[in-house]
């Protein structure tokens, strides 16, 4: 808009300034509402991404593992790692940008029906590293609680009660058909007597096709081709000598974890030896058991952030714990390795419900249970219905056993319990992880989540 000297003359000067005012103040009212505009969709973003359940990105995990979601909402995408990430819903259009370390985004839901997706990183090989979780939308998700749909929970209740149906068939089917899966892990391992008398145990660290639930197959980090990998048997004294064959395409090592044992043996490259073993390479680890009782993990403590959690842990036991007076000798000793991340996810034993194996024991028997926890996370492992009487933490006799339904274990930790079976007892009781979205989804029972059967 201008003015010509004529208009001036007509208007006057005092009309003509009035007039460029009224202007300069139209333009700075259109710049306060564009403000106002920009910061109002800035708050909106906002708004979103507070409400919006969250997941950040490291290398090479997602922090949730399982998160939960509004109809057409939103999830707040944060990289917190080093390298660029970013996340992908599995069979839908939904993705994000590659996200450069430090940035946040938004990865809408928009168009997705309810249910529970896959959700991974899609650069390659972090998948693959262990970023990879599980969206569920709508029903069973965050949505204010049970209550914000009821009328279509209602409607698909018979559904969803149907489809929870079927994992545990699958489960119960292992009780006459055999396991679900193929691999088993935990076998004792029988060593070689060498003529020192040493006991040599022979590993060697390959990857492997290893199902975890029927129908899912992974890429598995292993010692011998299983998850876990063999259990480690030996007596106080016993002269041990643990040879590795390095077959996978990275560089490993392997610490033993609980055990006392010298130091230039412990398994840490650049701390305690000079390097690590590479590809294609063999090394042979030479120690005495140590007199008392050990309850210990072997694990790769080399990339040990995706080899341990994508398969590379076992057991390792040096003789048996004293066990307190009121309880029998233990009718077997089961070890239950957990897991929370990498290619292997949320499992007992390498495996997750339905595959994974009942504890099973006769009315009188006392059963000894290892826990290992080789995850990233704490397990809250609960028995329903028989009390576990905790003896040991980390393989050291505690001063009195303690009885608790629900027992803590910590990343690296170990505890030991004793669980006797009664003649009121006799059933198939759950066993689970009490962190509940470890143990349960939309479609049912999964994960970290097993029996004991009482007969």
């Amino acid at each position: 808009m201008g003015f010509t000297r004529e208009d001036r003359k007509a208007l006057g000067f005092g009309a003509w300034v009035f007039a460029l005012f009224a202007v300069f103040f139209a333009f700075f009212a259109l710049w306060i509402a564009g403000s106002a505009m920009g910061r109002s969709d800035k708050a909106n973003n906002l708004a979103k991404q507070s409400l919006a359940p969250k997941v950040s990105e490291t290398e090479f995990s997602l922090d949730a593992k399982a998160v939960s979601a509004e109809t057409g909402g939103n999830i707040t995408v944060s990289n917190v790692g080093k390298i660029p990430h970013n996340l992908v819903i599995k069979g839908t259009s939904a993705k994000t940008k590659d996200l450069n370390p430090g940035d946040t985004t938004l990865l809408s839901l928009k168009g997705l029906k309810d249910g529970t997706y896959e959700m991974y990183c899609a650069i390659p090989g972090h998948a693959g590293s262990g970023m990879v979780g599980t969206v569920t939308i709508g029903k069973g998700g965050m949505a204010g609680g049970m209550g914000n749909n009821e009328a279509a929970q209602r409607a698909s209740n018979d559904a969803d009660d149907k489809a929870q149906l079927q994992p545990v068939l699958k489960y119960v089917g292992q009780l006459t058909d055999g396991a679900n899966t193929k691999g088993i892990g935990n076998v004792p391992l029988e060593p070689t007597l060498l003529p020192d008398g040493t006991k040599e145990f022979k590993l060697t660290a390959k990857i492997v096709d290893w199902e975890i639930e029927p129908g899912k197959t992974v890429r598995a980090w292993t010692y011998n081709g299983t998850v876990p990998g063999p259990m480690i048997q030996v007596n106080s004294g016993d002269k041990v000598r643990v040879t590795l064959t390095n077959k996978l395409p990275q560089s490993t090592e392997i610490h033993f974890h609980g055990l006392e044992i010298p130091n230039a043996v412990d398994g840490v490259p650049y701390v305690t030896n000079k390097g690590p073993i590479k590809p294609g390479q063999t090394y042979s680890y030479n120690f005495v058991a140590q007199p008392t009782p050990a309850v210990g993990m072997y694990h790769s403590h080399h990339h040990a952030e995706q080899q341990v959690p994508d398969g590379l842990a076992g057991a390792f036991l040096v003789s048996s714990l004293p066990i307190p007076s009121g309880f029998a000798a233990p009718s077997q000793v089961v070890p239950l390795v957990l897991n929370d991340a990498g290619t292997i996810g949320l499992s007992i034993n390498g495996k997750s419900f339905p595959s994974t194996l009942p504890v099973m024991a006769k009315v009188g028997e006392v059963v000894e249970i290892h826990y290992f926890n080789e995850g990233l996370q704490i397990h809250p492992m609960h028995l329903h219905g028989i009390k576990q009487t905790v003896i040991a933490q980390d393989g050291f006799a505690l001063p009195a056993p303690v009885d608790q339904d629900t027992v803590l274990v910590g990343p690296g930790q170990r505890v030991t319990v004793l669980v006797r079976a009664r003649a009121d007892q006799v059933g198939v009781w759950a066993f689970h992880c009490h962190i509940l979205n470890h143990a349960e989804r939309t479609d049912g029972m999964f994960g970290m989540v097993t029996t004991f059967i009482v007969s």
